[in-house]
C-alpha cells in the first residue's frame, strides 16, 4: 500500500501526515508513506486543495484534516 500526504508544509499539512502516521502505528499496517511538497507534483497527482491524503493513487481527502477514523476506513477497505 502507498499513502502520499500532499502539502506545502503547513501546520495543517504535518497534523495530516501526523494523523495518518498514528493510524499505520495504530493498527500496526505495513504501508509506504511519503510526503509530497513539490507544487508541480501535487498538481499532476489533481490535488487541487491541501493537506491531501491519496492510498495507492486514489485521492482520499483534499482541503481538510481527515480524522483517524477515517483514515481507518481507508486503510481496511485496501485488500
Amino acid at each position: 500500500m502507498h499513502i502520499v500526504v500532499y502539502g506545502p508544509g503547513c501546520a495543517r499539512c504535518h497534523e495530516t501526515e501526523r494523523v495518518v502516521r498514528k493510524v499505520l502505528a495504530e493498527l500496526q499496517c505495513d504501508a509506504d508513506l511519503q510526503k509530497v511538497s513539490d507544487y508541480q507534483a501535487m498538481v499532476a497527482a489533481g490535488v487541487l486543495a491541501t493537506p491531501a491524503v491519496s492510498v495507492d493513487g486514489i485521492i482520499k481527502v483534499s482541503g481538510r484534516i481527515p480524522k483517524a477514523e477515517e483514515v481507518k476506513t481507508w486503510l481496511r477497505q485496501e485488500p
